[in-house]
């Protein structure tokens, strides 16, 4: 079994549980869009992450304090935060995204394996901006469905694709962020070369692209941002770092045309 397969049969208990303890709230927010702080700057925008544990590289910071880190990335320049909520393989919680919201004024990034609308109202009840929905844990319907229920509550959508098959997938979704994950789900291995060879079929212009994993030091970041992507997720390297700002500065390269 792969390491996502093992993830999304997790989340399936998980959800069964949800719907049968968890009341979504009728509370109206407006969501901070993404798309629109990150589509027109000259410089590469991080989305910095708290993550706790990976399947791949265990425990990383267990004893990270959210809403602490999170001051921490919005003073040193961040575009946005990423909150892993995922409990038995990231050792994240929602109260973690909660901290984070009551903490900075940042886009908060709901990072999940998100499959049910139910999580999209926790997402929503809980502060999130944006959520994550990704290609290869979901059906073409309930891509769909999903996507369509986060924009009727006005979030933002950062659509994750591996390969050429799932960005039509996303494309014909209408999505107006797309995340390119160099990391193979299936396998964990990470190359660059993805988001260079997808993102030449994207239409840069209207959509916003993010690139997502693999991506430790300034000549990672020129690499994506020369090809095009005008934001990057970042979460195990920020998270060990000494000095999270001096890195994330490294890491705010220009972006396209301003390459020098």
């Amino acid at each position: 079994m792969t390491f996502l397969a093992r993830i999304l049969e997790e989340k399936r208990t998980e959800i069964a549980t949800l719907k049968q303890t968890y009341q979504p709230t009728a509370v109206q927010r407006n969501p901070i869009s993404l798309y629109k702080r990150f589509q027109q700057q000259k410089q590469l925008q991080v989305i910095a992450e708290i993550k706790r544990a990976s399947p791949s590289k265990g425990m990383i910071n267990p004893d990270v304090v959210p809403a602490d880190q999170a001051n921490i990335y919005e003073s040193a320049g961040a575009g946005a935060i990423s909150v892993l909520t995922d409990t038995p393989f990231f050792k994240g919680t929602m109260d973690d995204l909660a901290a984070v919201r009551e903490a900075v004024e940042l886009p908060i990034v709901n990072k999940d394996f998100i499959l049910d609308e139910i999580q999209i109202d926790r997402a929503a009840d809980y502060g999130a901006d944006v959520i994550l929905l990704i290609v290869a844990a979901l059906e073409k319907d309930r891509l769909h469905a999903l996507y369509h229920y986060a924009k009727s509550k006005e979030m933002d959508v950062l659509v994750e694709v591996h390969n050429e098959e799932e960005l039509e997938q996303a494309q014909e979704l209408g999505a107006n962020i797309i995340g390119i994950n160099n990391r193979n789900l299936k396998t964990f291995e990470v190359d660059l070369g993805v988001t260079e060879r997808l993102i030449e079929k994207i239409d840069t212009s209207a959509t916003l692209v993010i690139s997502e994993s693999g991506i430790t030091v300034p000549s990672d970041a020129s690499r994506v941002a020369k090809a095009g992507a005008k934001g990057i997720l970042v979460g195990e390297t920020l998270m060990r770092a000494t000095d999270v700002g001096a890195v994330l500065e490294t890491l705010r390269v220009p972006v396209g045309a301003e390459q020098s």
